[in-house]
This record gives C-alpha cells, sequence and structure tokens, in this order.
C-alpha cells in the first residue's frame, strides 16, 4: 500500500480531459504499486476517510499516472480543487463484471453474447461500465437494449456510442 498526501488538480486546456479533477500519482510511488506497469490499472483504497474501489490510475508518461476524480466521487469526498487529500492505495485486482440484468438479457441474443464474448475484457468493461452509470433504473434497462442492438450490429462501444448522435 502507499501512503500520500496531494492536492487535487484540474486540467485547463488538454483535449478530451479539459475540465477534469484529478490527483497525480507520481512515478515513484506508481512503481510501488505496480513496477514497470505502463498502462492503465485499477486501485482500491481511501480517499481521506472515503472508501474507493476499481478506480483506474491513467498514464501521463514518464512513469506518472493520475486518478480521474469525477463530480460523484469528490462530493463524497467533500473536495474540489486545490483541497489537499490524504491517499491509501493498493491494487485492485478484482476484475469488473457486467450487471447482472445485462448478461440476462444478452443471453438471449446468441450473436450479441458471441460478439461480446469476442471483445477483449477492457472493451467489455466498457459496455457494463456505461449501463452502471444510469442513474435511474428505466435509464438502465434502455441502455441493456441498446447495447444489445449495437452489439448484434457488431458495433464496437465508440461506434455504438457515434450511432446515437447520427440518430438524432
Amino acid at each position: 500500500m502507499v501512503s500520500f498526501t496531494t492536492t487535487i488538480l484540474q486540467f485547463a486546456e488538454q483535449g478530451e480531459k479539459t475540465g477534469w479533477s484529478y490527483i497525480k500519482i507520481p512515478a515513484k510511488l506508481a512503481q510501488q504499486l505496480k513496477p514497470d506497469y505502463k498502462k492503465s490499472f485499477r486501485v482500491k483504497g481511501k480517499l481521506d476517510d472515503f472508501a474507493i474501489n476499481g478506480i483506474a490510475l491513467i498514464p501521463m508518461g514518464e512513469g506518472d499516472f493520475i486518478m480521474a476524480l469525477k463530480a460523484s466521487l469528490r462530493k463524497s469526498i467533500k473536495k474540489n480543487k486545490g483541497a489537499k487529500l490524504q491517499v491509501q492505495l493498493i491494487v485492485d485486482e478484482e476484475k469488473p463484471k457486467p450487471p447482472e440484468e445485462f448478461m440476462e438479457c444478452l443471453a438471449d441474443s446468441p450473436e450479441a453474447m458471441k460478439f461480446f464474448k469476442s471483445l477483449p475484457l477492457s472493451h467489455q468493461n466498457y459496455y457494463g461500465t456505461w449501463i452502471k452509470n444510469a442513474k435511474q433504473k428505466t435509464t438502465q434497462e434502455k441502455r441493456i437494449a441498446k447495447v444489445i442492438n449495437a452489439l448484434e450490429k457488431k458495433f464496437h462501444f465508440g461506434q455504438m456510442m457515434q450511432s446515437f448522435k447520427t440518430d438524432k
């Protein structure tokens, strides 16, 4: 486990990351978590006294990583840009699982299931995360239907999301 105190930062102009709130995990600490690893990986632990799990660390070059702090997480820890934060992290080895309801519905569509299973685990997680992030049950149900339709068309996640923009 690594423990450190840091300050919440926010990207100004940084392409797709513009406006993101985040904390920096310096290379020295990232090496303690996962030596010689240069790709994104998940961690668990605590931000102050708030327990977290399944949070991705994103590589930023030169061995440094960042942890994006979504608005809901910042609300839970009651902190924003410029605030000091006590961080405790270990590698989270638990693999994310798609929602049960999604897998039950997916079982009814063999073609969609076959395509879904052919995708790398990280790509499968995009669909499950998108479904889980819906705040209301009805929205989750609509997303499940959209994902299954997209998988039947052999759409990767990005293609599926793009198709929603062209449907309007």
